[in-house]
């Protein structure tokens, strides 16, 4: 289970990368069509959709690569049962609200598909498009910290960090 959980964090990066390149692209047409007098309509909106694709996408990921912000320097201080106790604790909560965030976003979605929600903007998209990438990044994001806190109650490692802030190999 934690292979596939892997494969999925990599292809939700994967889908992030590909976002950044259309915010480039989206941004880099906005330029060119402004140097050469074009009117290309909703380009803003689609960069920004793009963006907005990319850091959800990426979330899952860079927490398994221990790039999100940690703060370990109360838990530095604390004894070893009390560390464990924090991380637990962490790892609890943070699954609790990254779940609701989740359920939040997969709710968002649907009610913008029910009710044929679109874009204010010159795209007049409907919104449940680039809604659909924010969710799926806080779906994962839920699955990695319920991961996250599967491993360590299974007492494995999760994240691919050490304490230096080198990458290392996990099972």
């Amino acid at each position: 289970m934690a292979n596939l959980l892997d494969k999925f964090y990599r292809f939700l990066m994967g889908l992030s990368c590909l976002s950044m390149l259309a915010a480039f692209a989206a941004i880099m047409l906005g330029v060119a069509a402004r140097e050469f007098g074009w009117d290309v309509q909703g380009l803003d909106a689609y960069a920004g959709y793009a963006i907005a694709a990319t850091l959800f996408l990426a979330l899952p990921g860079t927490l398994k690569h221990g790039d999100h912000i940690r703060v370990t320097l109360v838990m530095q201080r604390l004894p070893a049962r009390a560390q464990n106790l924090l991380e637990y604790w962490c790892l609890i909560a943070a699954s609790a609200l990254s779940s609701y965030l989740a359920w939040f976003a997969c709710r968002l979605v649907w009610v913008s598909y029910a009710t044929h929600d679109v874009s204010p903007s010159a795209d007049a998209s409907p919104l449940w498009i680039p809604q659909l990438a924010m969710a799926l990044g806080c779906i994962g994001l839920a699955a990695a910290f319920v991961h996250a806190l599967w491993a360590h109650w299974k007492g494995k490692a999760f994240f691919d960090v050490h304490a230096e802030g080198e990458l290392a190999k996990t099972e």
